[in-house]
């Protein structure tokens, strides 16, 4: 299947232009073979470096596309550090165009790269695991904060489903858990624009919820005991992916339960030993993000004085990496708007949540699937579990519910 990605593309109802530099999306069996042709019609010729990781080269089934260069990272320890990846940079020899074959980890390693250069990329997934493909934000860790920066999106996606139908399963999952989150991450968008005016396209929103749509009838299918459907679960990270570059950054794509996943990898005092890969990880977080919701939709919360975060709060819980979290929160969204407004628009943010299933309904899906759905299950003691939340959303300045909790009062 090819995506048409000038569909999402273009003027908008929302006021906006939504170019898009993906051009071309490719899910299929064996498309790999036909690799030269869609870098022809991409227009993309010149000098080619290839990056592969151990693991990914070393792939049963793996084409190696033709290439001026291949460099090959060592894959045990390799992670989207700033300092790892401008390592890789000089190796590259100047190529006109990067290829990159692997998981996300990989594409940060030529997403960052390019931009750096001005140079295009062409990414080769080799599992469904996450939706960051086809965005064009890089996320990465730079002086132990996570950090997510608008970077260049692939050119061209080539998606052998031969390779990522091979994947292990507990990748498919966690491609799957990545998706069912947008559950949060559209509410917590919808509520933000209700109660604050910030930025809303329905377009995008169409989009992540086209990508979510594509999930849910996957797992329904899984759950029945059908083959996976890897060519619309791939599909459905792809469209996801899209959302990211229609507004430039990951707003649909990403909500409250995203922070839980950048807390495992920030590893903060108290969660050194979390772990587990980012959608396993924003699987568990959407699990704990849907039991709060839900919890706050039973009950009629007051309005309180917004404060900004304690200084000395934010050292005791973050320690070393508190001053970066003391700088993202400077200018903090809770401080742009009335927390009245979301008192009086209570009934409606109700609405919302009432289309979000239940934690118990997330975990039993995930569940039944063989993923993680408990704070336990990516090494964070269970008894955090009530600060969790207060934790992670201090690592970014985005309006989220579970950040607007800082100015509401729900009584005893």
């Amino acid at each position: 299947m090819i995506l048409d990605c000038e569909r999402y593309s273009g003027p908008c109802e929302c006021g906006r232009e939504h170019p898009l530099e993906t051009r071309l999306v490719v899910v299929d069996y064996g498309c790999l073979n036909n690799f030269d042709e869609y870098m022809n019609r991409c227009g993309l010729t010149g000098k080619r470096t290839v990056l592969y990781d151990t693991n990914t080269y070393n792939l049963p089934g793996m084409v190696h596309v033709r290439a001026d260069k291949e460099i090959i990272l060592e894959a045990q320890g390799l992670h989207s550090e700033k300092d790892m990846i401008e390592a890789v940079i000089p190796q590259l020899d100047n190529p006109d165009v990067i290829i990159t074959v692997g998981s996300g980890t990989l594409m940060d390693f030529a997403r960052y790269p390019a931009n750096k250069l001005g140079i295009p990329f062409v990414a080769i997934p080799t599992m469904a695991s996450s939706d960051g493909f086809t965005a064009n934000v890089c996320s990465i860790v730079i002086d132990g904060q996570k950090r997510s920066i608008p970077m260049h999106a692939p050119v061209l996606v080539v998606a052998d489903l031969n390779i990522i139908s091979s994947a292990p399963s507990h990748l498919v999952v966690s491609g799957v858990a990545d998706i069912l989150a947008k559950y949060i991450s559209l509410a917590d968008w919808k509520i933000a624009h209700l109660v604050s005016g910030e930025y809303y396209c329905e377009r995008t929103a169409a989009a992540a919820q086209e990508a979510l749509d594509l999930m849910l009838e996957c797992v329904d299918t899984m759950h029945k005991g059908g083959v996976p459907d890897f060519e619309a679960m791939t599909m459905a990270q792809m469209i996801s992916g899209l959302s990211m570059q229609l507004l430039g950054n990951s707003r649909a794509a990403s909500g409250a339960e995203h922070l839980i996943a950048h807390l495992v990898e920030m590893k903060p005092p108290r969660f050194e030993n979390a772990n587990g890969i980012h959608g396993e990880c924003v699987g568990v977080g959407a699990v704990i993000c849907a039991g709060e919701y839900h919890r706050m939709a039973a009950l009629t919360p007051k309005a309180k004085p917004y404060k900004p975060l304690d200084e000395a709060w934010v050292r005791e819980k973050f320690g070393p990496l508190a001053d970066g979290i003391l700088r993202e929160n400077e200018h903090d969204c809770l401080a742009t708007f009335d927390p009245q407004n979301i008192v009086d628009h209570w009934d409606e943010i109700r609405e919302i949540i009432a289309g979000i299933p239940t934690a118990a309904s997330f975990a039993w899906t995930l569940h039944a699937l063989g993923g993680k759905y408990r704070l336990s299950d990516i090494g964070i003691d269970e008894s955090l579990r009530d600060e969790v939340l207060d934790i992670s959303t201090a690592i970014r300045n985005r309006l989220t519910l579970a950040r607007m909790r800082r100015v509401l009062d729900f009584g005893g």
